[in-house]
């Protein structure tokens, strides 16, 4: 199962328990000028160093923060969904949350403060929710804002239900009103945009049963305002994964079953005689070819920024590097020029497997110049590949997460100068977030100063370790961070903690 899986056990930890939930306040106002604070853990005088490096709180959860989405227009309002509390019959709760009243720290030392007795002792904002989302009888654990403006808010539980909220939003305030909800499965595992401008407000599903679905969400018809517009069955085990290509004209999703399906979902890849002897797909892999046999599974997938492949990762490190179809978006091509475009269509490009345990999550970078695929693994290590050339290693971090499961990795789509698509942020169940620069090492991190943050396994000098922070529990019950959103520039990294906290980090 996926790591990342809100029914997941995590597994026990011999370190000391940091802080209880009841405690954040009293942390968060306790720290000194470095956001530490030291306390005593037994007679002896020992001492446990806890780290706050946020911003910013939310700590309404009663429970693990499961899912965590972003507006696409409005960075700063951040929807979370989780649990309310612990019970297993505990119903689900989500909140909105808008980052902007978080108030950042100065650049300059403290020295350098007007008041230096004040700038001593930064201060960590509480947010307030602006909107509960409520109506779930069991774990939110898929939220997403529709594309391309983020008129709505789509939640999916682990019963099975998808509710919509409509959104009104502005750069300084935001409202949410209930739209409709749908229950075609027992389960959603995950929800995904469309990004295409041609099909705005819809969203697909993936379920636990494997079924796939896509709706389109309209306010404008009362009768009918969830639309269904495809649903699929080709899955025989829990759909763990999708997404769309760039274009927003295919869908690609993979199962527990190992199989892998791209949906011709509005019909463009049939005009072009591209699908399948099903007529549903582009592409449709499975275990009975054993040049693509994953024994135990598939749990994650991206495209690449050109929409021409795609990587599925799986068990035992496995990933599988197969070909799309290309400018489906454009005028159709000569027959020449289109029939050997149509040939590396469903071609298994490459097999990888240099990574010990579960593919977690994988990310191509989105500046074309610097072609990389980075994929965090349950081994607690995160490979880099050259996506141009024959997917060769680039990097292997093999302590990136002090051996505890890495949960997501995603590169900063806007980074202004020689940085641009190298940069690579990651969480993991260790607790910590982590920033990489994929050149190789970087001047200003130095490995003293990862020692004494308490950083192993990965020399920073020779990783490109740029930043860490800290501020959630790691490892064993209750600790661990599930994913994070970090907009387009990366200047702002939000958490969803399965310790209940939500935090604000600042670049």
């Amino acid at each position: 199962m996926s790591s990342s899986d809100p029914h997941r056990d995590h597994p026990e930890d011999d370190e000391p328990e940091m802080l209880a939930e009841e405690d954040v306040q009293e942390m968060l106002e306790g720290e000194d000028a470095d956001g530490d604070v030291a306390m005593g853990s037994d007679d002896e005088g020992e001492e446990i160093l806890l780290q706050n490096d946020s911003i910013a709180y939310f700590d309404g959860h009663k429970d693990s923060v499961f899912a965590i989405a972003q507006h696409p227009l409005y960075p700063n309002i951040i929807a979370t969904g989780g649990s309310e509390g612990d019970a297993d019959d505990a119903p689900g709760m989500g909140y909105v949350i808008d980052t902007s009243a978080a108030v950042s720290r100065p650049v300059l030392p403290p020295s350098y403060n007007s008041d230096p007795s004040t700038a001593s002792k930064p201060q960590t904002t509480e947010l307030q929710p602006l909107f509960a989302i409520e109506g779930h009888t069991d774990s939110i654990n898929a939220l997403a804002f529709t594309l391309p403006r983020g008129d709505f808010l789509v939640s999916g539980g682990m019963d099975g239900r998808l509710r919509v909220h409509a959104v009104s939003a502005t750069p300084t305030s935001a409202q949410f009103q209930f739209l409709a909800e749908s229950q075609e499965t027992e389960e959603v595992n995950w929800l995904a945009p469309c990004p295409s401008p041609d099909y705005p407000n819809t969203i697909a599903l993936g379920a636990s049963d494997g079924s796939v679905w896509v709706f389109t969400l309209d306010a404008s018809d009362p009768s009918n305002p969830i639309q269904i517009v495809q649903s699929y069955f080709l899955h025989t085990e829990p759909c763990t994964a999708g997404a769309w290509t760039p274009d927003g004209l295919l869908l690609a999703t993979v199962s527990e079953d190992a199989s892998l399906h791209v949906y011709d979902v509005w019909g463009v890849a049939a005009a072009r005689s591209l699908v399948t002897d099903n007529g549903q797909t582009v592409i449709s892999l499975t275990n009975a070819d054993q040049r693509f046999a994953v024994e135990g599974g598939l749990y994650s997938l991206a495209i690449s920024p050109g929409g021409g492949i795609l990587a599925a990762g799986g068990a035992h490190g496995a990933i599988r590097i197969v070909g799309l179809p290309r400018n489906l978006s454009k005028p159709q091509q000569p027959q020449q020029q289109s029939a050997a475009a149509s040939a590396q269509v469903g071609a298994i490009l490459a097999s990888i497997a240099i990574q010990s345990d579960s593919i977690e999550s994988l990310a191509f970078s989105p500046n074309p110049s610097t072609p990389l695929l980075a994929a965090g693994s349950v081994d607690g290590s995160i490979a880099v590949f050259d996506a141009a050339r024959s997917f060769a290693v680039r990097k292997h971090l093999r302590g990136a997460h002090d051996g505890e499961s890495v949960v997501k990795v995603d590169f900063v789509r806007k980074t202004a100068g020689a940085a641009a698509g190298w940069l690579l942020t990651s969480c993991g169940l260790d607790g910590v977030v982590r920033r990489w620069d994929l050149r190789g090492a970087t001047a200003g991190v130095q490995p003293q100063q990862q020692q004494e943050s308490g950083s192993a396994g990965v020399g920073a000098a020779v990783s490109g370790l740029v930043k860490e922070w800290r501020g959630h529990r790691g490892g064993g019950e209750g600790g661990g961070v599930l994913g994070f959103v970090q907009g387009e520039t990366g200047e702002r990294v939000i958490t969803a903690g399965d310790d209940g906290l939500v935090l604000v980090f600042e670049a």
